[in-house]
């Protein structure tokens, strides 16, 4: 098998994933950047929207923004931080919480589903072939990133 067959069979996979991804966000009036921001309160607790753009890797204003329409939704909440009375700890929802734990059951039913007829050792080897994948393209991107900003520099 060739780079390019697998570099195909990546972009066929991302295709699915993503219109199926999005297709069930829309369903529950979510959004991939306002459900990224639920995911990181669901998994970390409790967060501050500083804390947040660092993670999202967005502005501060954009969090503020995610957050303005998961609240105006129902999905969180903006509550006093208990000892900085300067920040604002952002927290899900009762109905956020639950949209949150059905799409963690459903994560981890579709990983399982994926590999259902695949022997651990199958598992094993294809998750370190994908982690080299990831790893080369991550390092080839940057690689690219840095020969453009170097030639927009001269």
């Amino acid at each position: 098998m060739s780079g390019t067959q697998i570099l195909d069979t990546l972009l066929a996979i991302t295709h699915v994933l993503q219109a199926d991804q999005e297709r069930e966000l829309d369903r529950r009036g979510l959004t991939t950047p306002r459900t990224h921001l639920l995911w990181i309160v669901f998994h970390g607790g409790p967060a501050t929207q500083v804390q947040l753009a660092e993670q999202l890797d967005v502005t501060p204003r954009n969090v503020t923004t995610l957050v303005d329409a998961l609240e105006a939704t129902g999905f969180a909440r903006r509550e006093p931080h208990p000892t900085d009375r300067r920040a604002v700890l952002v927290h899900l929802t009762e109905r956020g919480l639950s949209i949150m734990e059905t799409m963690n059951a459903e994560h981890t039913a579709l990983g399982a589903d994926l590999v259902e007829g695949l022997d651990e050792e199958t598992v094993r080897i294809a998750l370190r072939a994908l982690e080299h994948v990831r790893g080369r393209l991550e390092q080839l991107v940057a690689e690219h990133e840095e020969r453009l900003h170097e030639g927009a520099a001269r």
